[in-house]
């Protein structure tokens, strides 16, 4: 678990390192110390550096070695004891242990540490330098002491000073320096490392491989970076640890000593459960410890820092121990930690990072001798998932999509968004008018919103119902993660019905000759199709009909002889034609609006000249479709039409011919013939579906005549009797604005707003009529969401009579009594419920809601069947 922390946390340092060798020739400008901070804690120096001063810049640590500035590569501050830890945001801190290389170091009680640290910015000659000194005083040094840092670890031990030789003068003060073991007449020669198998190196070898071992005034110090070939995993209590153990010889004015120093720092030990950390330490770390000891004192820190219980309590952290183990708990996500961002798989994920300290003090039983180990242990959870949620905040009326996407840490940024069109970044999507913006939350992290409007080339559109546009976004977030530039991504699909199209509007006049046709355009513009008589409404055809267009709306001059025509009606002197006008979707085949125009033409389809000839104009009608004009015939079926299309037939004859017969009445003489399909041996045999088809011609001459005209009449046998026919009734339903129904809703008042559950009082009336035998029942009332009665979704109010049963919001019925304004009861039904919406996948459909009725006209003086039998009278039979 320390192992990427490690590799990581010094790859800057080696980054800059390299930076540093190719600009050489950088001026390098001191500055003030703002933004840093030292200070000491116990046996170890730290140094911050908040993120104002750090974050996006390159630093370069350098060690302030009297006159000399020694550049601390990785693998030298492991060696010399030094670490450093920076989060994301750049708050970086850098620790120097007191036994350190290059710290000046007064009898083991005052030390001095120098540092210069170079914090390169936006190009190679921007470089800004701050020189650090602190000065540490720390005596309460016990006989043996184990540090173990992120990258290496330290064991030191008290090692009783020489006697000041003749002639030999004390100094006040030494460097803990990486020493010539060649050139030292006194001092360490050798040291044996186990592995556990013994393996011996001299000093200059054991510095070659990357160790420290030096002896200041009092003490002897052996250093190791964390994983050299000379150390070695145990495990101790269930808990991996990094062990080493050398022996040290020491050559002394008195003589040659051997020093047994060993060194171990855990490697593991920690469970993640929920929200906590569970740090496990052995309580008696056996590759130390020899012998009886005691646990004598335990203390928990934060980043090298000790916490005092009032602080832990604070904070949620625990300190206990139980037979085996020293157990430090933290919850997940305290203050001293920090979050960052990752996305193994392209997912988002968050792990989270804390430092605790632990220092031990074990005592032996039998020499007393005190061991003091403290640990600086960076702890990182295993990637926790952070699902991408997306907030829906569109509002269909505003026509706009409105979203959110979140949340994420700080260090995530958004790059470019994937629409339907193409990759936008965010510059570009602003420019676009899709509005993106990022927004900080009150718990400190970051979300993103987009807003896209209705009416624009990324978004989909298409039609479920006539009446309705839904509109679909699709988009994809393109993140990365900063400083890795680690991409991931997360795609939105939003879908939005709205009820706003404006279907195209059909008019229409007439004239002795045309059909003038003018079509204004719906929200569909140009895209819709037109049909005119059953015809395609072509290039060619549109020319033949004078089209004219501008950007509103268009319109057509047929001539009622068109092709696409029908003639209903036909009489002596005109011909009612009428045209049928459809404007289509071409892609869901819905006719969004038609006109159905008919209209009366002149036209005189019998002439008769002086000299007895006759000319008659055949009309196909529309309930023969199937005819051809040019099979009609007169009663001589030789005599065929001298023009014929697909709507008239032309004949000329003289009144003495082609079957013409010729009768007398009063003053008049009338000639008639008869135009039709005649079938028999002389004519031609047609077949049609359609019935016979006859038109009667008559011509009047009025002859110099008197005739006397006679009648007589006789009784009736039966009285008269008036036929069963057909008329038209006037109903209404209007809503109450109460339960006295004494006021109604006007026209100009609808849409009604109501509440959920606020009480309908609706009354349908049959109006123009005194009647007392006629008595108004409603059979079936409904509601919808559309005006269409015949739409769905819809929800049965009434059901044959009866209030429907399968709804909690029951319908109630109420009676009706003379008043003012009512003097026929029977007229009139009154009912109430209650104010409900539509739900459809689990969505509330906020819709205007349209409420239908079938009713039946009762006869009360009639037997009475069905539901004549009264409102709700069946069921209430049933129910007895």
């Amino acid at each position: 678990m320390r192992k990427p922390e490690r590799i990581w946390l010094w790859s800057l340092i080696a980054a800059v390192f390299a930076l540093g060798q190719a600009w050489p020739n950088a001026m390098l400008g001191s500055q003030p110390s703002s933004g840093l901070k030292t200070d000491c804690v116990a046996n170890v120096m730290r140094l911050t550096l908040d993120e104002a001063l750090a974050v996006g810049n390159q630093l370069e640590v350098e060690a302030i070695n009297g006159t000399q500035y020694i550049l601390l590569t990785p693998s030298l501050a492991a060696q010399c004891g030094y670490s450093m830890e920076s989060d994301p945001w750049g708050n970086t801190r850098i620790y120097t242990s007191l036994l350190g290389c290059f710290v000046n170091n007064k009898d083991d009680m005052m030390f001095s540490v120098g540092l210069k640290l170079k914090i390169y910015r936006h190009n190679p000659s921007d470089v800004v330098s701050h020189d650090v000194a602190q000065a540490c005083s720390y005596t309460r040094w016990a006989p043996r002491e184990i540090l173990c840092d992120r990258n290496y670890m330290e064991v030191s031990m008290y090692m009783a000073p020489q006697a000041e030789t003749k002639g030999q003068k004390e100094e006040d003060s030494q460097v803990n320096a990486i020493t010539d073991a060649f050139e030292a007449v006194n001092g360490i020669w050798k040291i044996t490392f186990f592995t556990p198998e013994p393996m011996s190196m001299v000093l200059k070898e054991a510095q070659q491989a990357g160790y420290s071992a030096m002896t200041t005034s009092t003490r002897l110090v052996m250093r190791s970076p964390d994983n050299t070939a000379e150390t070695y995993s145990e495990d101790v209590a269930g808990v991996p640890m990094e062990v080493l153990r050398v022996s040290i010889h020491n050559k002394a004015q008195d003589g040659l000593k051997v020093f047994n120093l060993a060194a171990a720092c855990p490697t593991g030990g920690v469970l993640f459960t929920g929200d906590l950390i569970s740090w496990h330490v052995p309580r008696r770390v056996t590759p130390l410890l020899d012998g009886s000891i005691r646990l004598v004192e335990t203390i928990m820190g934060i980043n090298g820092q000790r916490l005092d219980k009032a602080q832990m309590a604070a904070r949620g952290y625990s300190l206990s121990t139980t037979d085996f183990h020293i157990v430090v708990e933290i919850p997940i996500g305290s203050p001293d930690g920090y979050y960052k961002s990752h996305a193994p798989d392209y997912q988002y994920h968050i792990t989270y990072t804390v430092e605790p300290m632990l220092e031990v003090l074990w005592r032996a039983d039998q020499n007393k001798d005190d061991t003091r180990y403290k640990i600086l242990f960076p702890i990182t959870t295993p990637p926790m998932s952070r699902p991408t949620h997306t907030e829906d905040r569109t509002v269909p009326e505003a026509r706009e999509f409105s979203l959110y996407v979140g949340s994420f840490l700080h260090d995530v940024e958004l790059r470019n968004i994937t629409f339907a069109t193409g990759v936008l970044t965010v510059e570009e999507s602003n420019a676009r008018g899709f509005t993106v913006q990022q927004h900080l939350l009150a718990n400190g992290t970051l979300v993103f919103s987009l807003q896209v409007p209705f009416d624009t080339d990324v978004v989909a559109k298409h039609n479920p119902e006539v009446l309705v546009t839904t509109y679909s976004l699709n988009v994809v977030f393109g993140f990365v993660i900063l400083p890795e530039e680690t991409p991931f991504s997360h795609p939105v699909a939003l879908q939005a019905s709205l009820q706003d199209v404006v279907l195209p509007e059909l008019s229409g006049t007439c004239d002795q000759d045309y059909f003038y046709i003018t079509v204004k355009y719906g929200s569909q513009g140009h895209n819709a199709n037109t049909m005119v008589g059953g015809l395609d409404l072509t290039p060619e055809l549109a020319e033949d009909y004078k089209f004219k267009n501008n950007a509103t709306h268009f319109s057509i001059d047929v001539p009622y002889a068109a092709t696409g025509s029908a003639f209903e009606l036909i009489t002596t002197n005109s011909v009612r034609a009428r045209l049928d006008v459809l404007v289509w979707d071409p892609v869901t085949n819905w006719i969004l609006s038609d006109l159905f125009l008919a209209c009366y033409f002149p036209l005189l389809t019998t002439r008769c000249y002086p000299n007895g000839t006759i000319t008659a104009l055949a009309v196909k009608v529309e309930s023969v479709p199937n005819l051809d004009p040019s099979w009609l015939t007169l009663k001589d079926q030789s005599c065929r039409p001298v023009f014929s299309n697909d709507h008239f037939a032309q004949f000329i004859f003289s009144a003495d011919s082609c079957g013409t017969t010729r009768s007398f009445f009063d003053h008049y003489m009338l000639y008639e013939n008869e135009i039709g399909l005649h079938y028999g041996e002389k004519g031609i045999s047609h077949k049609s579906p359609d019935p016979e088809y006859k038109q009667t011609i008559s011509c009047y001459y009025v002859v110099n005549d008197t005739q006397t005209v006679s009648f007589h009449t006789k009784s009736r046998l039966y009285e008269p009797k008036a036929e069963i026919g057909s008329g038209q009734m006037i109903t209404q339903m209007r809503l109450a604005t109460d339960s006295s129904y004494e006021h109604f809703y006007d026209t100009e008042d609808y849409p009604v707003e109501k509440y959920l559950r606020e009480p309908l009082h609706f009354e349908v009336e049959l109006v123009q009529s005194n009647d007392p035998h006629l008595e108004l029942i409603l059979d079936n009332c409904w509601a919808t969401v559309q005006e269409d009665r015949t739409s769905l979704p819809s929800w049965a109010i009434i059901v044959d009579g009866c209030a429907y049963l399968g709804d909690s919001y029951a319908t109630v019925f109420h009676p009706v009594s003379v008043d003012t304004r009512v003097s026929v009861p029977s007229h009139y039904k009154r009912f109430s419920m209650k104010m409900f919406a539509f739900i459809q996948e689990e969505q509330v459909l906020k819709h205007e809601v349209y409420v239908h009725c079938d009713l039946v006209i009762c006869d009360k003086t009639s037997p009475a069947e069905g539901i004549c039998q009264g409102q709700c009278a069946n069921q209430a039979l049933r129910g007895t």
